[in-house]
């Protein structure tokens, strides 16, 4: 599956299950990790492992090679790692206190817009 196919199923996911504040970055040009960074806001922890989940089931029924989550239960942020794709899903609170978008300083001009499909 290619990165851009990846990054659009994870915005979907995120989407049907009413995640707020969708950011997707390009951050092939900066770093090696991974090809897109994807931030998500969720209304509760269990609203996080929904958004999570759901990311996760996605990719898996489309044979992604690499679906790996860190953070659970009572958790204020789920990391999803698609391999080309790591999506961050926070709660308002933890978004606003890491400001994981401000670290990719670089990128600020490089975000794209939440994509509807």
């Amino acid at each position: 599956m290619k990165p851009e196919e990846l990054r659009d199923l994870a915005v979907t996911a995120l989407e049907e299950m009413k995640g707020t504040d969708i950011v997707t970055m390009d951050v092939r040009s900066l770093t090696s990790i991974t090809d897109y960074m994807i931030m998500c806001t969720g209304r509760s922890s269990r609203h996080l492992k929904s958004l999570a989940e759901s990311v996760a089931v996605k990719a898996k029924e489309m044979k992604a090679a690499v679906v790996r989550t860190e953070g659970d239960h009572d958790d204020e942020w789920v990391l999803v790692d698609l391999g080309d794709v790591v999506v961050h899903v926070m709660l308002a609170s933890t978004r606003q206190f890491y400001s994981l978008e401000d670290l990719w300083e670089p990128v600020k001009e490089m975000r794209e817009p939440k994509t509807n499909t």
